[in-house]
This record gives C-alpha cells, structure tokens and sequence, in this order.
C-alpha cells in the first residue's frame, strides 16, 4: 500500500481511536490510518487507505484550537469564571461556523490535563524534522502541554536514529505506545505483525534510550490456546529487556470484522477461554523480573482489571489475585465472568453478597449458565460491545 500525500486542507480532524490512558488528551490527527494494516486481529483501519498529513494542515488544525482557547481564556481572565451561558455565547457568536473545533477545545480545557495524543496508529513514519516542527509549534501556542504522546509500530523507531529520537524527546514527545502485542515470534508471525522479537526489543531500548516513556501494550490470548505459554514467557522475556514504563494488557477480541476470526470459525485457531487467559496473565506476570514497569488492566476487555501496579513490589499483590480467581469454584468464576461481562461487576469484590450479586444470579439463573457454557455466552455479549 502506498503512502499518499494530501493537497487541500479539509479542516480540523480526528482519527477514530486512541489509547484508554490519552482520554483526556487533546487528539490531533498527522496521519491517517495506519502504514501496515496486515494485523490479523485488528480491524480499525482495514480497508482505509493510509495518508500523511501536509504540516501546514496540522498547522492548521492547532491553530484552529489555539483561536478557541485564547478566546475562552481571555475571559477567564476578565470574569472570573465562565458560566455555561457565557460558553454558549462564545460558541454562537464566534464560532458558529466551527462548533466541532469549539467543543473539541473547551472540552480539551476544561479536563486540565495538558496532553495532546498524535494521531492515527503509526505518527512518527514522518520525516522526523517535520514532525519536530510540528511539535514546536504546539509548544509555542500552549507551553503549558504536560504530555505529548504517540502510537509508533517498532519496525518505524529503528528506523529512526538515536541522535533524532533524542531530539524529538527535547522537543517535547514524551510518551510513545508500541504495540508489542507478543514477544513469541511464532506468534508475531501467524498474526502478520511485521515484527519480530527482536526488532520489539531494539525498539523499546531506543526509546528508553532517547529519555522518553515508554509504553507497550501486551495481547493476552493472541497465541490461542495453542502457543498460550510460549506467547506468555516470550513477551515476559522482551519487557523484561526493555524496562518499559508501562505494559498495558488488552485481551484478544475476536469480532467477525478482523481476518483472524476466519481462522477461529475454521477452528485452525484455538481461542482461548477466560480461565486460560487467567492463567496466561499468571504465567506472565510471574516472569516479569528486574523491571520496575507499571503493569496496568485498564481495557474493558480484561477481565481482572483490578490487576495492575508497580513493579516488582506489586507483583505479588497482582499474583494473589490471580490466584485468588484461579482457585474459586468453576460456578463462581462463571458468576464473575457473567458479572464482569454484563457490567454488573467491576472488581473480584462484587462477589460479596449484596445488591450486584443478586442481580448478577437472577440473570445467571434466567440464561441458564453453567461453568460449561459460559465462554459462548460472554462472547456474545462481548461482541455486541465491542
């Protein structure tokens, strides 16, 4: 697939997803879609044809957020305060003929965080010194930005230099999301991810090298059933050359909508079930050793959010959750699962009895769960989430 260039500006946008961490960042879209595209197990982008963004557009588009900001701050400053009267009158009076760009900015604003997430999924495939002018010029319009963050595939850093990554970082890209996905490079192949172990693990270290966060996400189940153990001690084998600062866990979801799923309907790929993932997840953190990586659950997907924390002094604590839902009985894990899935739950201590758990029963009784069953069920409700 080529790289395709726009020519008109066709004003301010955004990309359709970003990292649960950036949810109250500011999106500013330098690129569309994604430069890859072949991951078995992703459907964002596919059938979208990937763009650069000219810098002037980008350009463009901060200074479009940079109108509205100064605008609402210099009333701040006036009054005092801003009703939502006052918001409304801005918006009507001013900005009529861009309330997406208004929204998006007080929004942006009003969250206080002062990060910015450069999108789509592979920001730094520019040419560095672009996107250096890029990040200058969001630096010179808000030099109150905490934050600037991007997604960046592993084969794209190597084959940036260490002096220009460095640069970047001074700059003020602080933050990279790679998604590593697994360490296990039968895995990485028979999901045609592009990468290799090594290549994950030569780019962590640059990144780590060049002084900004790094932050890799981690696939729990992507081996199926099959290569559960290998993709877990791999993966674990990887971070723990890395270091990262984060390793964010997203499970495997399998829509009709990604290539993989033709495989699992053919049974060529062995889906994992709840309980193997548990265990999958245990195998894993138990081999994550001398990192002080933040682990963090923080994806809807996973079914035991409440294991995250700080490594290694967390670990145990995140392994005796684990272990606490590995030793339950096969009704109660699928009580959990069913609560979990539905929303009912959030934590292993909604199984205490009370209001959530005789919700989470009535319906349990009325589907006819059972410990059997219990995968089919979920994934049909997981599927009308997803």
């Amino acid at each position: 697939m080529g790289i395709k260039k726009e020519q008109n500006y066709m004003g301010f946008e955004q990309g359709p997803i970003r990292p649960p961490s950036e949810a109250n960042s500011l999106l500013l879209r330098v690129t569309r879609n994604c430069p890859w595209n072949r991951c078995t197990f992703c459907s964002v982008y596919k059938q979208q044809q990937f763009s650069l963004r000219l810098v002037e557009h980008v350009i463009a588009d901060i200074e479009a957020i940079y109108e509205v900001v100064y605008r609402v701050l210099d009333e701040l400053n006036e009054q005092g305060h801003l009703t939502q009267e006052r918001v409304n009158y801005l918006a009507e009076n001013y900005f009529a003929d861009n309330i997406q760009v208004f929204s998006i900015a007080v929004n942006w604003l009003a969250r206080g965080e002062g990060s910015v997430f450069l999108q789509d999924a592979n920001s730094l495939i520019i040419k560095p010194d672009n996107l250096i002018t890029i990040l200058k010029h969001l630096k010179m319009r808000f030099p109150w930005i905490s934050r600037i963050t991007s997604y960046a595939r592993s084969h794209t850093i190597n084959r940036i230099s260490d002096d220009k990554l460095a640069e970047l970082a001074e700059t003020g890209l602080n933050r990279i999301h790679i998604g590593m996905e697994s360490g296990c490079d039968e895995v990485l192949k028979l999901t045609d991810k592009g990468v290799t172990k090594a290549h994950h693990i030569k780019a962590g270290q640059a990144v780590k090298k060049a002084g900004i966060e790094l932050s890799e996400y981690v696939m729990p189940g992507l081996g199926g059933a099959d290569l559960s153990s290998e993709h877990a001690y791999h993966t674990a084998d990887a971070l723990n050359q890395i270091d990262a600062d984060f390793i964010r866990l997203r499970t495997l979801a399998i829509p009709p909508n990604i290539p993989l799923y033709q495989d699992y309907q053919s049974g060529e790929f062995k889906k994992c079930t709840d309980l193997q993932i548990i265990l999958e997840i245990h195998e894993f953190v138990t081999a994550l050793t001398g990192i002080s990586s933040t682990l963090a659950s923080d994806h809807f997907y996973n079914l035991l959010q409440e294991v995250d924390g700080k490594l290694p002094d967390d670990k145990p604590r995140m392994l005796e959750i684990l272990e606490y839902y590995m030793q339950l009985p096969p009704d109660e894990q699928s009580l959990y699962q069913l609560g979990r899935r539905l929303g009912y739950f959030q934590s292993l201590a909604d199984l205490e009895p009370g209001v959530q758990r005789r919700g989470i029963e009535s319906v349990y009784e009325k589907l006819q769960v059972t410990p059997d069953n219990i995968d089919m069920i979920v994934e049909k409700h997981m599927l009308k989430a997803i």
